[in-house]
């Protein structure tokens, strides 16, 4: 099953040269006896000759040991082998139990059980003995069956360092392509992880290449394709390590490393085998070990049914040993208690709430059904702050936010200032503890350490304050009351269909078909927006849009609104206004924002919203203080936020619907920084067959709007792709594209970016506000799309569906085309450069509306 040694036809030659000059070896013993009764001259000619021998002898010994290597001249088959220069690691073909299939791969060399570390083509083995690997002429490893096709092949990681390719088998296990001349590591086995993790290979992300190194179980003990586990780092938070099955069942929580040991990993600390190490940059994120002594062989490796296992060669025994295993038992389980539950292997029951918690089922909890967690007791609720826990592993750190500089203290005040914070601790538990860690969801897959341990961690819970609980007694009397006017409101309406049955069939038909329309959002009271509003009051107004102010109002129920006033002297207002109810009464996504009725009662008209208590995207982007609460992870939600609302409208609602005015301050933030894309009224409803229009009224925002529905009036979803890209770019530069000026060039902030592309300098548009917060990979990610977003012609620029996949990093990145309005912008007195129709110049940045003058 190992095979042969590989050796070259060069190397073969040289080993039959070996036999030749160890007869002349053998001679310089007798040359020296000699030497003294023939004539010196000889002598030292042949003397010069043997050592010339011994020379080479050497030399080729040295070359002859050096089977770990394969130039591209070179193939390996079939029943040859690399081995690492130690003689660890080999490198070959080979077959599993009674499966006749054939994969190329790695394992210990010098162990009696064969143990594969590593497989090349995994999903597509050989069917016979008949693969041959070799060096392309582009510097990737192919192989190829007897017919020449290719079966797998490397990809080079490094374009354009590939022409002198080396493939060459590590002591360490790691297969690796390097050039020749510079040494640089063109592709490696390592990037590519299979079921076991090796001393030094990394396990995370690569924030330049998109790479993700993830290790997957095989499928089984005779098949080394893909299973069903995966151990992967997730970074939608603070970074941490997962099992998962299935892509998407949670197994294991291994957690983030705190400086001394992994968070999930209660009572595995420092030892003396091997060392951990965790890095976080803005180039990686990942994790790796290195063993102590290079003589003990150990690994790590996720079995095929998903149990995640340390172990360690014993040279006595011949065998394999358990030094550890990340999930010993039922309390390793992710979430087994639910929300605010915490296990402890030591208790019966495991589940119980922690203090101030009881459980939200009673009767499930008696049960031992435990998901649904626990919820805030009320008796907790005397003095407002944190209850502090102690020696716990700590919760589920996705959709977390950190800062690793701020001390713990620091963190506290941060968190009781934020209302969405439910939970702080420290990152480092190292020299008294530093960093701070923010939960602001519900806290899952808590355990305790047991009373001989120390490993666990601090958290800071916040106590629910009196006021969250005076707003739910509020909702639950709101939920009496409007049951009951919902009640009213059936038995009114089926009276009203008893009475419109025994009319004419005509006049039933139009009756019904009216109720519908006027029952699809509830009307509220001229009284009851006043009294919400304190009389629109200049404390409650929340700013001026293009057909009114905005204002806030809190109902008697307790609930928070926003009122849009219509302008009495808009002479567009009841358009727009009959449009956006028609518009988003029917819509109903995370992402826009919620229509809660109107008022319409003698010259007033009026539209209720759901109250966005962080207002809108522009008073965070373009406020040089604001802009510092906005950091990448939360930008990034923002824009893949406004993403998803678009695809809604355009492909997955009733009704395709354009957008036509999408700009930063349409875009409204709730609590948690969710955006709601919201102001329907210039929207433009299409149906099914429709895909654009054609307009002489253009309507919208300068700096978002497209260049062939500002121009000629043509407007299509494409046209919210356009201002899609440029609100994608200015949410990574922080800058309006009008407005915005350059020392070195008067282009606005698309030309402004085309040109660092171009450049290759992309990330000199990041917003310097952002820090070191920023992913590299998703910014080149999104300047990418905003590009794509903004290119010239409509039929360049991608629909919404494939914007998801690339900000996903899923689809093609093809190279984007010059956007449009990008060109120098005239100054005052050079209005021949003008690209923008002079009709469409507004001094303002609100909502336009003129007519083309065609």
């Amino acid at each position: 099953m190992r095979g042969k040694t590989f050796l070259s036809p060069q190397w073969q030659l040289e080993k039959l040269m070996h036999s030749s000059l160890l007869e002349n070896i053998k001679q310089a013993y007798r040359v020296n006896v000699n030497c003294r009764v023939k004539i010196r001259l000889d002598c030292m000619d042949r003397l010069t000759m043997i050592w010339f021998y011994l020379y080479a002898l050497v030399i080729i010994l040295k070359a002859s040991s050096a089977i770990d290597t394969m130039f591209q001249n070179q193939s390996l088959k079939d029943g040859e082998t690399l081995v690492s220069e130690a003689e660890v690691f080999e490198l070959g073909f080979f077959g599993l139990g009674n499966s006749r299939y054939r994969h190329l791969g790695i394992w210990y060399k010098q162990i009696s059980e064969l143990t594969i570390v590593w497989v090349a083509n995994r999903e597509v083995p050989f069917v016979d003995p008949t693969g041959v690997l070799k060096i392309s002429d582009k510097g990737t490893l192919e192989l190829l069956s007897v017919s020449n096709t290719s079966v797998w092949s490397s990809q080079s990681s490094k374009p354009g360092t590939n022409m002198n390719p080396v493939a060459q088998l590590l002591d360490s296990g790691n297969f690796v392509i390097r050039d020749d001349v510079s040494g640089d590591i063109i592709w490696q086995s390592f990037d590519h992880p299979g079921d076991t993790w090796l001393p030094g290979m990394k396990i995370g992300v690569d924030l330049v290449t998109g790479r993700k190194r993830n290790l997957t179980s095989w499928k089984s003990s005779d098949d080394p394709s893909s299973g069903s586990y995966t151990v992967w780092m997730d970074i939608s938070g603070y970074p941490q390590l997962y099992t998962m099955k299935d892509e998407s069942s949670f197994q294991q929580r291994v957690g983030f490393w705190n400086g001394q040991g992994f968070t999930g990993m209660l009572g595995v600390g420092p030892n003396s085998l091997y060392a951990f190490d965790f890095v976080f940059t803005r180039e990686e994120i990942y994790s790796k070990y290195t063993g102590f002594n290079s003589s003990i062989l150990t690994r790590m490796i996720l079995h095929q049914q998903g149990s995640f296992t340390q172990l360690v060669w014993m040279p006595r025994m011949q065998a394999w040993n358990v030094y550890m295993i990340v999930a010993r038992d039922i309390c390793d389980r992710y979430d087994l208690c639910g929300p605010y539950g915490s296990c402890n292997i030591n208790r019966s029951p495991a589940c119980a709430c922690l203090q101030g918690f009881e459980p939200k089922l009673p009767e499930e909890w008696s049960a031992a059904k435990w998901s649904n967690g626990c919820k805030h007791n009320i008796t907790t609720t005397d003095k407002n702050g944190f209850i502090k826990f102690t020696n716990l592993k700590l919760p589920d750190s996705r959709d977390s936010w950190f800062n690793s500089t701020m001390s713990l203290e620091e963190c506290g005040i941060l968190c009781s200032r934020n209302v969405s914070c439910t939970a702080y601790a420290n990152i480092d538990v190292r020299e008294g503890g530093s960093g701070c860690l923010q939960w602001s969801t519900e806290l899952l897959d808590i355990r305790e350490a047991s009373e001989t341990d120390s490993s666990g961690q601090n958290i800071y819970i916040k106590k629910p304050t009196t006021n969250n609980l005076i707003h739910k007694k509020k909702s639950n009397t709101s939920l009496k009351v409007a049951m009951s006017i919902v009640l009213t409101v059936v038995m009114l309406g089926f009276a009203l269909i008893l009475y419109a049955w025994r009319r004419k069939k005509k006049s039933r038909r139009k009756a019904n078909k009216n109720k519908k329309q006027d029952s699809d959002l509830p009307l509220f009271s001229l009284s009851k927006i006043i009294k919400a509003t304190s009389n629109f009051s200049i404390l409650n107004k929340l700013g001026q849009g293009g057909f009114g102010a905005v204002y806030k109002g809190v109902l008697d129920e307790g609930g928070e609104i926003a009122v849009k006033r219509l302008s009495k002297t808009s002479k567009q207002g009841l358009d727009e206004f009959q449009n956006e109810v028609k518009c988003i009464a029917k819509l109903q996504h995370r992402n826009l924002v919620k229509l809660l009725g109107y008022c319409i009662q003698g010259e007033e008209m009026m539209l209720i919203y759901e109250y966005m208590p962080n207002k809108s995207l522009d008073s965070f982007l373009f406020d040089e203080n604001n802009s510092l609460l906005l950091d990448w992870r939360q930008r990034y939600h923002i824009i893949n936020g406004i993403a998803r609302g678009l695809l809604y409208l355009h492909q997955d609602s009733r009704l395709r619907i354009i957008h036509r005015d999408l700009k930063a301050s349409n875009v409204l933030l709730d609590s948690n920084l969710n955006p709601k894309i919201s102001d329907f009224g210039l929207a433009r409803m299409f149906k099914e067959y429709e895909t654009e229009a054609n307009t002489n009224k253009v309507v919208g925002t300068l700096g978002y709007i497209s260049p062939e529905y500002a121009v000629n009036g043509l407007f299509s979803v494409k046209s919210d792709v356009f201002s899609f890209g440029v609100l994608v770019l200015e949410i990574v530069s922080g800058k309006k594209n009008r407005g915005f000026s350059h020392q070195d060039h008067h282009d606005n902030l698309l030309g402004h970016a085309w040109r660092l592309y171009k450049e290759d300098k992309p990330l000199e548009l990041v917003d310097t506000a952002l820090g070191d917060s920023w992913v590299v990979s998703e910014v080149l990610q999104s300047i990418h799309v905003g590009l794509s977003c903004v290119q010239q012609h409509a039929d360049d620029r991608p629909i919404m569906s494939s914007v998801i996949h690339m900000l996903s990093g899923e689809g093609a990145l093809s190279p984007p085309q010059p956007p449009g309005f990008f060109t120098q912008v005239a100054k005052p007195e050079d209005k021949s450069n003008l690209i923008i129709p002079e009709v469409l110049v507004s001094v303002n940045e609100v909502t336009i509306t003129q007519f083309d003058a065609r």
